[in-house]
C-alpha cells in the first residue's frame, strides 16, 4: 500500500479539518452546529500548461487552509487517514487567520 501521494497536474491533495466534538470542558457539541467545509494542503501538483506550452502554477501551497466545495473531490485513504483530491480551480478561496 501506497504511503505517501504525490498529485499530478493541477490537482490538491487536501486533509479536511473536522469540528470539535466536545469543548474544552468537555461539554458535547450537538452533530447539527454549523462547520465550514475546510481544509489543509497536504500536497500539491507541479500545474498546467497552456497551449503554448507555458507552466501555469497551482494558485495553493503547501500548509494552506483552503475553503472547500460541499461537494466533489476524490475521497483517498492513505493508511489511517482520509484525504481529498481536488482541482485547483475547484478550491473556492484560502483562509487567513
Amino acid at each position: 500500500m501506497a504511503k505517501r501521494l504525490v498529485p499530478l497536474m493541477n490537482r490538491v491533495l487536501v486533509e479536511k479539518i473536522t469540528p470539535p466534538s466536545k469543548t474544552a470542558a468537555g461539554i458535547l457539541l450537538p452533530e447539527k452546529t454549523p462547520k465550514l467545509n475546510s481544509g489543509n494542503v497536504v500536497a500539491v501538483g507541479a500545474g498546467l500548461r497552456d497551449k503554448e506550452g507555458n507552466h501555469i502554477p497551482v494558485s495553493v501551497k503547501e500548509g494552506d487552509t483552503v475553503l472547500l466545495p460541499e461537494y466533489g473531490g476524490t475521497e483517498i485513504k492513505l493508511g489511517e487517514k482520509d484525504y481529498h483530491l481536488y482541482r485547483d480551480e475547484d478550491i473556492l478561496g484560502t483562509l487567513h487567520d
